[in-house]
């Protein structure tokens, strides 16, 4: 059964249909999840959570193929919406592995440090590309922004991440 119609099927109220979705991106959830959260139950919570709302707005899909989309959007509202209520910063942990290699454990910090800096949508782009390995343009689709400003922010982001992390004018190891 395709996307479209595991979303028409939920749709007509199959639960069983509207959980396949779910589970069918459920790693690439909790790799967001994690990636905004930093706390394994944080972003299990978070994927309920936003389970929760998608179940109840369903009926506002207007496009079915774009479930997956509107989904991560979703999650990462409710990843930030956690982060609001819990008022702290992201704690200070292990990076995951595409950006650890190589890096000592106080780069690693200054750079987690940097990283929970960022404004919000600066550490979107950050997140989404380089946790979750997005292309520009996908990033661009998911948030609802033209690429240019994706690559704008991206560019703004990495440059600030070089100036928190007093990396600015020389090699920089981060981006």
């Amino acid at each position: 059964m395709s996307t479209e119609e595991r979303v028409a099927a939920a749709l007509k109220g199959d639960d069983d249909s509207f959980a396949e979705l779910i589970r069918a991106d459920d790693r690439r959830l909790y790799r967001i999840a994690y990636a905004y959260l930093r706390n394994e139950s944080d972003a299990l919570e978070a994927i309920q959570e936003a389970t929760c709302r998608a179940y109840v707005q369903l009926r506002k899909l207007r496009e079915p193929r774009f479930f997956h989309t509107w989904f991560i959007r979703i999650l990462i509202r409710c990843c930030i919406d956690e982060q609001k209520r819990k008022k702290r910063t992201v704690p200070l942990s292990d990076l995951p592995e595409p950006l650890a290699r190589d890096l000592r454990l106080e780069e690693k910090l200054q750079l987690d440090m940097g990283i929970a800096g960022l404004k919000p949508n600066y550490r979107h782009i950050i997140v989404l590309k380089y946790y979750e390995d997005m292309t520009l343009t996908d990033i661009a689709k998911l948030l609802k922004k033209p690429e240019g400003t994706v690559k704008t922010w991206l560019n703004k982001a990495l440059k600030e991440l070089r100036l928190i992390c007093g990396t600015e004018g020389g090699g920089s190891r981060y981006a």
